[in-house]
């Protein structure tokens, strides 16, 4: 059997229908019909059986199909291992994230990655938000998922993978926990929790505002290493912390209430890595992570389809 000839039976084996098997194959359906008949006239058996209404295996095209897929499968793999080799996709690649429903995201475009590319490894590890680019300069991981914004001229900036509405987290007895909805004027009434660590002074101004946007002062309350002391601290009345809204889908808790702003910009989330550390790697990762959230609707549909 030619290999056309393969991919054609085998497609038909799984879809059942020739339309479908034309458009997968990227041929016409005349030339899937005439590809099995062929085949049939060689073997001397039908492979299918049918009519206006199914298409079906017969017991002989079963035992064909059962023969020749794992085969075929290995092949595939090895011709993938071999390209990934030839283009330098191989080897170990970490990636970092920096929350629940960002490192959800990675691990699935991780499947996607390592079906595609079986000679690599990948490992995921979560990124604290007290020292957001330290492991990516330290070569602790290859690239990550961050918040932006970001202006650190020896770091690349990718694809935009998420994108999320803000949202205020706070204690379910604060005052403004009954509200529908708050303003960023709103935080000069409360006592904000802050950053600790090496957090450039944009992006902490960015999240987490020492004033407000008419320059009235916001209170600063207790300053953050990990994520968990967040939750802890809100629970706790210690503060206030603005949030992705998915927050509430990933860290919903009685005494907890995530209320939306209605005047602050989207958080966007984007793979970041050392622009002298890009690597083939890199942009495969970078490349599957894009085409993997537009095929689900774009970074502001993608966390309702993970």
């Amino acid at each position: 059997m030619e290999r056309h000839e393969i991919e054609i039976f085998l497609t038909l084996a799984e879809e059942l229908h020739f339309g479908r098997t034309a458009e997968r194959a990227g041929v016409s359906q005349s030339r899937v019909s005439q590809t099995l008949a062929k085949l049939e006239r060689r073997i001397g058996v039908k492979l299918f059986e049918r009519n206006s209404r199914r298409v079906a295996l017969t017991a002989i095209g079963e035992q064909l199909r059962a023969g020749i897929e794992p085969a075929h499968r290995r092949i595939q793999e090895e011709v993938a291992r071999a390209t990934a080799a030839g283009r330098g996709i191989t080897g170990m690649l970490r990636v970092g994230f920096s929350g629940a429903f960002t490192g959800d995201l990675i691990l699935q475009v991780a499947d996607v990655f390592s079906a595609r590319h079986p000679g690599t490894e990948l490992q995921i590890q979560q990124v604290q938000m007290s020292d957001p680019y330290g492991p990516l300069r330290s070569g602790d991981v290859d690239l990550q998922v961050t918040e932006l914004p970001m202006d650190e001229p020896d770091l690349t900036v990718g694809p935009v993978l998420i994108s999320q509405p803000r949202a205020l987290l706070l204690p379910s007895a604060h005052s403004f926990a009954r509200h529908a909805s708050v303003s960023l004027e709103d935080l000069a009434e409360m006592t904000l929790l802050t950053v600790a660590g090496s957090v450039p002074a944009q992006w902490r101004e960015h999240h987490f505002p020492r004033q407000t946007p008419t320059g009235r002062p916001i209170p600063q309350g207790q300053a953050i290493v990990h994520w968990e002391d967040v939750l802890s601290l809100v629970l706790a009345g210690k503060g206030v912390c603005p949030v992705a809204a998915a927050g509430a889908r990933y860290y919903s808790r009685p005494g907890l209430t995530f209320v939306p702003f209605r005047d602050a910009s989207p958080i966007e989330y984007a793979l970041v890595w050392p622009s002298a550390r890009e690597t083939a790697r890199v942009r495969a990762f970078a490349q599957i992570s894009r085409e993997f959230t537009e095929s689900r609707g774009g970074s502001s549909a993608i966390l309702d389809l993970i």
